[in-house]
């Protein structure tokens, strides 16, 4: 009996059992310590409390913490009046709850709701303007009574529970309300000011920072119940979620102001890592509670809002140690934000007691944090003014030496520019008659090979004019002995004609006898034989000069319309001598119309480009058979132009060397066998006539030349 007198009196001060007492001299009492609370696993209604009533938790907390839970929690507390008023309120200072209902026990045990608050309501629709939930508590003197309470939020379920007369209530939230106007017009000032700054500056470190303030702000007045009450009083879904999101916007501001505002990417690439993490758990955290996971969004948001405090404390650190002087104020900043946030979880949990500054304690310190972070900003703007400035210092003072350098440098380069002139002149003079030297053995290459070609021209004629001469000059002695006796045959006949002492039939005898001995028929067909090849050899002859003719074009200057087959024909005819019997030659002329150009120059051109063809067939086949040149013409597919096709299965032209062809004195053959202008001056020809010469070989098969050109010349190819 005596310990249970004694347990009495130690329960007294805070009510027996639990019991609140209220007296005169006690306006303002924490319901904290007399609470009962049942958290169940399933949804309880009020319908089902009386019969769970043995259930009730007492709370050991000063203020109790919940956590998070899916259904509805139950809260019990008793109320005694001991004193002479009645008129009391109870605060429940945490807006963030999504509902809460207020149950009176009735005599009979009833619960009879009192009040019923929460975002899903408008906001006009509660008594008491304020984001705090207020219900109105009637207690008669000497009356005693019994309460219940039922909350439901997504985020973390803390009951900070207030009662006291009106008056004193009242004072109390008119605290916080001062606190949250100076956090407000710290907001205000400092976003502001910075993003004022950042149009001045154009440093982003300022508009990150700028938009982690104003969220950062959001998220407080959201925690208060200000957004509700004065941004969205009607739009409880957007209240239910917004504190997360904004908060989850406001983190990942931070990683970007701080990744910018410490240069991580300079001085600590991999702590990148870590904000990239950070930043995957922010946008985790929004992306979930947007899907309607309101709770495991909060909880995520959460973890990211830690874990980035401790990170951003730990970088800052890092960067100090380093010698980075912008990172004094940012490692301070934070510092005071940890404290903070440890001072508001303490109080959370029950460790300290529920005051106005401890439930302020973040607010006090995000408002130290962001002017600390300002004047890191200021800090940093002037450290990297004064870097500049030691940077301008620095390159004027090496300008200086540099125009000093320079001045002295000029006096010796004048010296040197003096006697490189005299040496650049003396050289203008030997490279003048050097360039003079080369264009004279220049020209003398080119008539080396113009002699060449002419040459091969000479040798072609001659072969091709001396057997139709021989055959002329053969036939001469044999026609002159068939003349002779055909003078004599007259001379017999008329001897015998004139003879007086001979009669007719004597001088017809006669003249048979003799026309026998001649055998004047066989006479008669063999001047007709050696007539007719005089004529063919005097004919062929005419042919030949008439292609040599043909092939030079003595008699025409500048570009005329000409019959291009013509002109290869004339040329395979000079080129006779160089094809051998067991050499086959195709040709297949197209119907062409004649084509403007310089004649006797696009011969020549043929002529180096048969010459080299026939020679690559000789060096494979030699003196046997097989060797095969291949000559054909068309109207290009485009009909503006004309092709001509060189084709042949000699020894082809090596990939090496294929791209050389065409520079001057470049040849393949043996001293004495080419000058290795024939390619040179036939791509100029073929450039000249605005057209192109197209290559395709392979080494041991053949090569094939396309030349195309077109049929009309512009004035600039003329």
């Amino acid at each position: 009996m005596i310990v249970r007198f004694l347990l009495l009196l130690l329960l007294f001060p805070l009510g027996i059992f639990g019991q609140i007492k209220l007296t005169d001299v006690d306006t303002l009492v924490g319901l904290d310590s007399c609470l009962y609370i049942l958290k169940p696993d399933r949804q309880v209604n009020a319908n089902e409390i009386g019969s769970l009533r043995d259930e009730f938790v007492r709370s050991e907390a000063v203020n109790p913490n919940l956590g998070l839970s899916r259904h509805n929690i139950w809260v019990r507390f008793e109320i005694e009046n001991l004193g002479q008023w009645s008129d009391y309120l109870l605060n429940v200072a945490y807006p963030l709850l999504d509902e809460i209902e207020l149950y009176e026990v009735d005599t009979l045990g009833h619960l009879n709701s009192v009040a019923h608050f929460g975002s899903f309501k408008k906001f006009s629709d509660r008594r008491y303007k304020h984001p705090n939930y207020i219900f109105d508590m009637p207690i008669r003197p000497a009356e005693s009574k019994t309460y219940y309470l039922r909350v439901r939020s997504a985020e973390q379920i803390i009951l900070p529970l207030t009662l006291g007369m009106r008056d004193d209530v009242w004072g109390q939230i008119r605290k916080t309300d001062i606190l949250l106007g100076l956090y407000l017009g710290v907001v205000l000032i400092m976003a502001l000011y910075n993003f004022f700054l950042f149009l001045s500056v154009r440093d982003y470190s300022y508009l990150y920072y700028v938009v982690y303030v104003v969220f950062l702000g959001f998220t407080q007045f959201g925690i208060a119940g200000l957004n509700f009450e004065f941004l969205w009083p009607n739009w409880h879904a957007w209240e239910e979620v917004s504190v997360t999101l904004f908060a989850c916007i406001s983190g990942i501001a931070v990683l970007f102001f701080s990744d910018h505002f410490l240069q991580l990417k300079r001085y600590l690439p991999r702590a990148r890592c870590m904000l990239a993490g950070l930043l995957l758990l922010f946008v985790a955290g929004f992306i979930t509670t947007v899907g309607g996971i309101e709770r495991f969004g909060f909880q995520i948001m959460q973890l990211a809002t830690t874990l980035e405090a401790l990170t951003l404390f730990g970088i800052s650190m890092y960067m100090l140690r380093k010698n980075y002087r912008p990172a004094f104020y940012f490692f301070i900043a934070w510092a005071i934000v940890l404290v903070g946030a440890l001072i508001f979880l303490l109080k959370d949990y029950g460790i300290l007691p529920y005051t106005t500054f401890t439930s302020n304690s973040f607010r006090l310190a995000s408002i130290v944090e962001m002017a600390l972070l300002s004047f890191a900003l200021a800090a940093r703007i002037n450290i990297l003014k004064k870097e500049k400035e030691e940077s301008q210092a620095r390159e004027l003072a090496s300008l200086m030496e540099n125009d000093r350098l320079v001045r002295e440098q000029n006096v010796v380069l004048e010296q040197k520019v003096e006697e490189r002139t005299e040496e650049l002149t003396a050289s203008n003079v030997s490279l003048q008659e050097t360039l003079l030297h080369l264009k004279e053995t220049q020209s003398q290459l080119v008539e080396a090979e113009k002699m060449a070609s002419l040459g091969q021209l000479t040798a072609g004629v001659a072969h091709e004019i001396n057997n139709p001469i021989n055959f002329v000059s053969s036939n001469v002695a044999p026609l002159k002995r068939d003349i002779k006796m055909i003078w004599d045959t007259l001379a017999e006949v008329e001897r015998i004609a004139f003879d007086p002492e001979l009669s007719v039939e004597e001088k017809h005898a006669q003249i048979a006898a003799y026309k026998e001995e001649i055998d004047i028929a066989y006479l008669r067909e063999e001047v007709d034989f050696l007539l007719k090849g005089m004529h063919d050899g005097a004919h062929r002859t005419a042919e030949i000069v008439k292609s040599l003719r043909i092939f030079s074009r003595v008699d025409e200057d500048g570009f005329k319309f000409v019959d291009i087959n013509e002109g290869l024909e004339s040329t395979m005819v000079i080129l006779n001598t160089l094809i051998t019997p067991d050499m086959t030659v195709e040709k297949n002329y197209g119907e062409l119309p004649k084509v403007e150009c310089a004649a006797g120059k696009m011969n020549q051109a043929f002529l180096n480009i048969l010459t080299n063809a026939i020679y690559a067939i000789n060096q494979k086949f030699g003196n046997t058979r097989g060797g095969k040149l291949e000559i054909e013409t068309g109207l290009h597919k485009d009909s503006a132009n004309i092709y001509m096709r060189i084709a042949d299965n000699g020894i082809g032209i090596p990939e090496t060397i294929r791209e050389k062809i065409f520079e001057p004195f470049f040849t393949t053959k043996d001293v004495g066998e080419g000058t290795g202008l024939g390619m040179s001056i036939t791509y100029n020809t073929i450039a000249k006539h605005q057209g192109k010469i197209e290559v395709e070989s392979e080494e041991g098969v053949g090569t094939v030349f396309t030349l195309i050109l077109p049929i009309h010349q512009n004035i600039t190819g003329k």
